[in-house]
């Protein structure tokens, strides 16, 4: 039976948040509102190597984070704060820097004017801030920084160090009880509680409630999923969406892109981070790398051009397309950083590298540009499809040469016409 109703393609809703600006000197990124969902990375350097550590904030700018966090832990780190944001400026690096804070915060807040000067945001984590009558004061001193240079903070909760006193104070609580809960929803109960609590403290002591960013961190996707629904629910802060602990590899990465997709799907989360686990000799730009393709999978935005390319199957014994797709898809990527100014919206182009007849036309005409490689037994001759149509076809040994030279030559010829 027909449907009398047209089958509209789904749109994620939106969540209605707060508006913080993260800003370094000219450039500012917005977060939360309207802005897109931006992406977040962590150094994994020793801070107190200023070099090294701008060496590596440089590389997760250029692969498409929005904000680097770097931990700053002792006075000699904090010491190299200023020191990292001038090499930064100095390779036209604009990327805000946000400062991980845990336990001196306070002190090297304070202490160091220079450190606190040269960040964009202060993460603060109100499960080690102090303990006692401590940890109002201590965490107001945070946020007197945050006030005097005007920058956001994060309210970042995380289960495995949360707020003992606030958990255990819950704990007894729930003790009281006539139907107590089960212990994870304490927990739960715990996380969010912690992250409302000093949002509200923070805002007190006179943050603008737009530049409070919230964060509950847990390693256990469902867990997630459950504490930022009930986030989403209770608060307009921006939400800082991230799987703790992930893990490395492929864990890591199915493990994220599960629990943040869904929440992306329903509309929740401002800013998110992949906080993969780098396996021997993998680049720490990896996290970036899944974090883009999680938004673009998503449709909510767009990196670099994609390249659709089949698995392969008895019909594909050449392993010629996935070579070209590898190529392709590397050519693309390591382009972009210099392609995202000079052509604008070839982030958005399709290309196909196929490797058979059965699907290889049918993809080939939906993507801007797509090749459909000879499968086992066809005829050796490769058509090239440009904006649906069916253009030329290629022969012999180079045609992995040639393809990649119809894809520059049709960003030039498409793209370059936006400036002009």
């Amino acid at each position: 039976m027909n449907s009398e109703t047209a089958i509209l393609p789904f749109e994620a809703p939106r969540r209605r948040s707060l508006q913080a600006r993260v800003r370094w000197g000219d450039h500012l990124v917005t977060v939360g509102g309207d802005a897109p969902v931006r992406i977040q990375s962590m150094t994994n350097t020793d801070t107190v190597d200023a070099i090294g550590t701008a060496i590596q904030v440089k590389e997760l700018a250029l692969a498409g984070s929005e904000l680097v966090r770097i931990t700053v832990n002792t006075p000699e780190a904090a010491a190299q704060v200023p020191y990292i944001r001038e090499q930064l400026d100095r390779m036209g690096i604009q990327v805000p820097l946000v400062g991980d804070f845990h336990y001196n915060g306070h002190r090297l807040l304070t202490e160091h004017p220079d450190c606190a000067k040269a960040l964009s945001k202060y993460r603060i984590n109100p499960g080690n801030v102090g303990k006692g009558d401590k940890k109002d004061k201590q965490f107001a001193q945070m946020i007197e920084a945050a006030l005097k240079h005007d920058v956001p903070v994060r309210i970042g909760v995380n289960w495995g160090s949360l707020d003992q006193e606030l958990l255990a104070e819950l704990m007894d609580e729930n003790g009281r009880r006539a139907q107590p809960w089960d212990a994870k929803s304490v927990m739960y109960q715990a996380l969010i509680d912690s992250a409302l609590g000093s949002a509200a403290y923070a805002v007190e002591l006179g943050m603008d409630p737009g530049q409070v960013i919230i964060s509950c961190k847990v390693s256990g996707v469902q867990d997630l999923v459950t504490v930022y629904r009930e986030l989403n629910r209770r608060t307009t802060h921006p939400l800082h969406l991230g799987l703790t602990e992930a893990g490395m590899g492929t864990k890591g990465t199915v493990a994220s892109t599960a629990a943040l997709a869904l929440l992306l799907q329903e509309g929740i989360g401002d800013t998110i981070r992949v906080s993969l686990t780098p396996q021997p000799g993998e680049a720490r730009t990896q996290e970036v790398v899944v974090a883009s393709e999680i938004l673009q999978s998503l449709g909510l935005r767009a990196f670099n051009p994609s390249v659709t390319a089949c698995p392969g199957c008895g019909r594909t014994t050449s392993t010629t397309f996935q070579e070209l797709a590898k190529q392709i898809d590397d050519f693309l990527r390591e382009q972009m950083p210099v392609w995202r100014k000079k052509y604008p919206g070839v982030e958005s182009m399709k290309v196909a590298v196929m490797g058979c007849i059965v699907n290889g036309p049918g993809e080939s005409k939906h993507a801007d540009i797509g090749i459909s490689l000879p499968g086992t037994g066809e005829a050796p001759a490769a058509p090239v499809f440009i904006d649906g149509e069916k253009r030329l076809t290629l022969r012999g040994d180079g045609i992995a040469r040639e393809f990649q030279a119809l894809v520059e030559d049709y960003i030039e010829k498409r793209y370059a016409s936006v400036t002009a």
